[in-house]
């Protein structure tokens, strides 16, 4: 499995995908990388109609994972948990695939294929 949900994060996302407009069968989450942060990499996480016709589709509990195919070897083995507190509460992301994270814990390094970093706003 590629990405895997704790039941926390499992249930939050089940709730955003409940409360936006026209819910369907194909909703889901979308889960990549893109460049930036302070690390090189950092971590995509949207609501998505439908799955693009390149994406890797996975499902977790009743939440379906769209995930793009050019991040799934960043992202295999990610696991996904939602963590509150009194300062900030939000999803983490734990990646295996990572050789060095930010301190802000959005952004991530991954081997030599890392882009240039940027500082983290």
């Amino acid at each position: 499995m590629t990405v895997t949900l704790t039941e926390k994060a499992e249930l939050r996302l089940r709730a955003f995908l409940q409360g936006t407009a026209n819910p369907s069968d194909t909703k889901g989450i979308r889960v990549g990388v893109s460049d930036g942060g302070c690390s090189g990499y950092q971590y995509t996480l949207d609501i998505a109609n439908e799955p693009k016709p390149d994406d890797v589709i996975e499902q977790q509990g009743r939440v379906k994972i769209y995930i793009d195919q050019q991040a799934a070897s960043l992202i295999n083995g990610v696991l996904i948990d939602f963590v509150e507190g009194l300062m900030d509460s939000g999803f983490k992301f734990s990646n295996p695939n990572a050789t060095d994270t930010c301190g802000c814990g959005q952004s991530f390094q991954a081997g030599d294929c890392t882009p240039a970093a940027v500082p983290c706003s």
